[in-house]
């Protein structure tokens, strides 16, 4: 099934003011599979032939970037995708107890999706957050110093509907699909909001601050 005129046009729009912003259109290839992963929730081979014929390349080149990168999903992704980080310091801070008892709850495994689409669930090698281990996000969005009963509740706050907020950031949690429009370069006005680091981040500052310690200057 290919897309209908409507969406095809409003697909080739947006790709046309992605593929601008670069010297050779191919360079365009990873915000335009974020662009396409954003209308179906991962890139489909639909997805896949639209950005082939945007950029003049060939479908076998688009595969071989989709199937590289992980961010690229070959199979929808629910519509609040939690990543439960496994990595060295979040494992042993309880990340693979919570993976372990959050699979169980959920019903599904890595990269698996519920069948009501509401929740897909992976293991994620590194977050990027050790000083709020263990660490999960949800649509690349931080939820910091979990516990299995906090991830599980946050989960089932997230099939039925609750209000659920990232512990930094934005107030506002995105759908997958929205937040994979912002990664293909189609700003929500969001990335301003609310604050990006908190808590342990903030303590060598504040102890660089208390003793008049500066960077030496370039």
């Amino acid at each position: 099934m290919t897309y209908s005129p409507e969406v095809r046009d409003r697909l080739e729009k947006d790709a046309k003011e992605i593929i601008g912003r670069y010297p050779k259109p191919r360079s365009a290839l990873l915000p335009l599979l974020h662009l396409v992963q954003s209308e179906d929730g991962y890139v489909s081979d639909d997805g896949q032939e639209f950005c082939a014929e945007m950029l003049g390349l060939s479908k076998a080149e688009v595969t071989g970037v989709v199937t590289f990168y992980t961010m690229y999903k070959r199979k929808p992704a629910g519509d609040y995708h939690v990543g439960v980080c496994i990595n060295a310091l979040c494992a042993v801070m309880g990340g693979d107890q919570i993976w372990e008892e959050l699979s169980e709850h959920v019903g599904v495994g890595h990269d698996e999706a519920t069948p009501d689409g509401k929740v897909s669930l992976e293991r994620i090698e590194c977050n990027a957050a050790c000083d709020f281990a263990p660490v999960m996000m949800v649509n690349w969005e931080f939820f910091d110093n979990q516990t299995p009963e906090s991830a599980k509740q946050l989960v089932d706050d997230l099939r039925t509907g609750k209000d659920v907020r990232p512990t930094r950031g934005p107030s506002k949690l995105c759908t997958f699909k929205e937040a994979s429009r912002v990664l293909a370069g189609l700003p929500d006005d969001l990335a301003g909001d609310g604050p990006s680091a908190a808590g342990p981040s903030l303590e060598g500052l504040k102890v660089a601050k208390a003793h008049g310690w500066k960077a030496p200057e370039a």
